[in-house]
């Protein structure tokens, strides 16, 4: 018996075309503010850290869609939710995840350096991710099927509002490293506001939707976001990392740019209900989940901090 009504598969969420930019622009501001503060010692460092690496990229972009997919099964829920949920295990890692790791006393070095090369991958690793994920779900693959969204076609929107944004960050930071630095914090805080407002303007303008179909996504994304959060956590102690960098990878896995998979939703999808209410609830209870782990955390001692080896 299906644990979700079958309903929210016949509904769309309204998004008018100038929203739609608006919301381009915001995500590619996001990404160009994640540039500016990375530099080429991150990549160096994540270099210096292969084991922490490798078990990071692992888990973003095997095991997360991976267990997203069982997960999606076990509850039983249609296919627009499904297809929501794998979207937002695929999406890139969020630049939340900075904030929340020095918010946790977390490894902030491995956190920077595993958003930089998390977004660098998911301009190739996501597309495929997502058509293979959601072409094998039995009831996500029919959608797939009926709008013929294909890797490919979700590559050149990745490019654009990733790839472009974060190589010229990283040019500006490059070339002017003291602009760069000074505009970060600026254009990072100004972005996120605005994607925010986005999301809270977009749910008020579909507001009787949002109220009458908001509860059968909140078991699904609050299961999926912990298990997300659990496993970034489970796979950096079953690698030995330490301390500070469970920390980050707990929050690099589990935090994800839903923003940016509400993007795709409604560029490929046409606002398909279940997806579009997966991705923003997602963006919104990540952040919540996030910043109660981390204020957790921020109030318990580092166990191995004397020990640990600043990257």
């Amino acid at each position: 018996m299906s644990l979700l009504a079958a309903d929210v598969d016949t509904i769309t969420i309204s998004f008018n075309e100038s929203s739609l930019t608006i919301l381009k622009i915001v995500l590619g501001a996001i990404l160009f503010g994640v540039a500016l503060d990375t530099r080429l010692e991150d990549f160096r460092a994540a270099a210096r850290k292969p084991v922490a690496m490798a078990v990071g990229i692992g888990g973003q972009f095997l095991l997360l869609p991976a267990i997203t997919f069982c997960l999606t099964l076990v509850l039983g829920v249609r296919g627009s939710i499904a297809l929501g949920m794998i979207l937002v295990a695929c999406c890139p890692p969020g630049n939340v995840s900075n904030i929340l790791t020095h918010r946790a006393r977390g490894d902030v070095a491995l956190s920077v350096a595993m958003t930089s090369v998390g977004n660098v991958l998911a301009i190739f690793l996501m597309p495929l991710n997502f058509a293979f994920w959601g072409g094998l779900h039995p009831t996500g693959q029919d959608f797939l099927a009926d709008i013929e969204v294909g890797p490919w076609d979700m590559l050149s929107e990745v490019v654009l509002v990733i790839g472009l944004p974060f190589a010229l960050g990283l040019t500006v930071a490059r070339l002017w490293p003291r602009v760069a630095a000074r505009s970060h914090g600026i254009v990072s805080k100004v972005a996120s506001i605005a994607l925010g407002a986005i999301i809270v303007i977009g749910i008020t303008g579909n507001w009787d939707v949002f109220i009458h179909y908001i509860g059968i996504v909140l078991i699904a994304v609050f299961l999926h976001d912990a298990l997300a959060l659990l496993l970034g956590y489970s796979i950096a102690r079953g690698a030995r990392l330490s301390d500070r960098s469970t920390r980050a990878m707990t929050f690099e896995v589990g935090i994800r740019n839903a923003g940016f998979g509400l993007l795709l939703v409604f560029e490929f999808f046409d606002g398909l209900g279940g997806m579009a209410l997966v991705a923003a609830w997602w963006g919104i209870w990540d952040i919540i989940a996030g910043l109660f782990v981390a204020t957790l955390w921020a109030r318990r001692p580092v166990r191995d901090e004397k020990v640990e080896v600043p990257a």
